[in-house]
């Protein structure tokens, strides 16, 4: 599959499609892969589908299995592995926004599903990943303490926890984008960034990753970069904390101020500033006509874990989750 035989519009629906088979793991047919593709911003049809899957077969990238559908063949897997890097590049911004959309959580009925970053640590480590976690959430900074935890052996939408460790759910601060997003505010989240406190104060952002620019997520790179600082941020009141920084019309301002009100009640989210049209925040450029807000991220807290030295994998923005599955640490 070549950028000289097919345009890269093809390409990218291609690609999506190859996505979404390599995720199904099951064979799908090409009513549901249509539904999948216009979840994600591609505007398709069952037709159009067959015609590209026909493309794929040729090539002998995905195989017919009856009337079940397609599957991925290891090739198809291996071409998805060497997608085009200009697709690539987008996926982090994709996958974000299909999560803020099927976000549902309804502030005045404290019900519906919010996102979650999933970490996986040693068994052996609960019992201290507990106390730093508590340490964490409830001295100083607006991170939520809704957690989950997750046994050996589960398989999530998108994680497998393997034996002898555990799964931890802590709740993602985009989540706040998706109830910004069901109470009618359009939001664009921007940048994931390391913010410097001092007195318990945020100072300016010292590193910035554009979503749209990067096919990791920010936290993910600060985390397996070492660069926070959340635990002297607890104790002495300055540090480095994971923050990220999501844009809103203008216009939407006092509406939005309300409703993030709300959040920070819920403990859903931490608020850490909300800024003036077309004014930076904390050092984040914004666009003219919208005004920046600013979340602490909610894998803040195992990153302090990390910081004191447990072995911990996470991945933020992992999925979507029923809230009423969390508990209050």
């Amino acid at each position: 599959m070549t950028t000289t035989t097919i345009d890269s519009q093809v390409q990218r629906k291609l690609i999506e499609i190859l996505r979404i088979l390599h995720e199904n793991k099951e064979p799908i047919g090409a009513r549901l892969i249509a539904d999948r593709m216009n979840e994600r911003g591609y505007a398709i049809g069952e037709r159009g589908v067959r015609y590209h899957l026909r493309i794929l077969d040729e090539r002998g990238l995905t195989q017919r299995q009856g009337y079940d559908g397609r599957v991925i063949t290891e090739q198809g897997i291996h071409e998805l592995g060497n997608a085009l890097v200009g697709d690539r590049v987008g996926f982090i911004i994709n996958r974000i926004e299909k999560l803020i959309y099927d976000t549902t959580f309804d502030l005045k009925t404290g019900e519906g599903t919010v996102i979650i970053n999933t970490s996986i640590i040693d068994k052996d480590d609960f019992d201290k990943t507990m106390e730093i976690l508590r340490h964490v959430i409830y001295n100083g900074y607006s991170i939520s303490p809704y957690i989950k935890l997750i046994d050996e052996g589960t398989v999530t939408s998108d994680i497998e926890i393997p034996d002898g460790k555990l799964g931890l759910a802590t709740m993602c601060s985009i989540t706040v984008d998706g109830i910004l997003l069901n109470n009618g505010i359009p939001v664009n989240p921007k940048y994931g960034g390391i913010l410097e406190v001092k007195n318990r104060k945020p100072v300016h952002f010292e590193e910035l990753i554009v979503y749209s620019g990067t096919s990791i997520d920010p936290m993910r790179i600060f985390m397996s970069k070492k660069m926070t600082g959340v635990i002297p941020a607890v104790d002495t009141g300055s540090g480095k904390l994971l923050a990220n920084l999501r844009e809103i019309p203008m216009t939407a301002v006092s509406e939005a101020e309300k409703i993030l009100g709300s959040v920070m009640d819920a403990r859903i989210g931490g608020i850490v500033e909300i800024g003036k049209p077309g004014k930076s925040v904390l050092n984040a450029p914004v666009d003219a006509g919208k005004v920046g807000v600013v979340v602490y991220a909610g894998t803040n807290a195992m990153a302090a874990v990390e910081e004191s030295g447990i072995n911990v994998t996470t991945y933020p923005i992992s999925t979507i989750m029923d809230f009423k599955e969390l508990k209050k640490l």
